[in-house]
């Protein structure tokens, strides 16, 4: 069963997810979603809820710091056997 994630931007735009996988570390969750569901070249992303108290929703932010994305991709790697990370430069 696929799980699916909605996202509004800072424009105001809806973006969906794919939800590949979740993990928790040092109490903060990381999702591994795919971007453009319906295109055949998905790119996955790895984001990092933010911490919102009084928010009604989780508020999260694409990771994008290098050792930290390094870190979390090779976490999502152990966790899922046939999954391969590659980062764009």
């Amino acid at each position: 069963q696929d799980t699916t994630v909605s996202f509004t931007t800072e424009e105001g735009e809806v973006a969906v997810f794919k939800i590949i996988e979740e993990t928790k570390i040092g109490g903060v969750k990381y999702l591994l979603v795919l971007d453009d569901i319906d295109d055949e070249e998905e790119e996955a992303l790895i984001l990092k809820e933010r911490p919102s108290e009084g928010a009604e929703e989780a508020l999260y932010d694409i990771v994008d710091d290098e050792k930290e994305l390094t870190a979390v991709a090779a976490i999502f790697e152990e966790l899922l056997d046939d999954l391969e990370l590659v980062t764009q430069e």
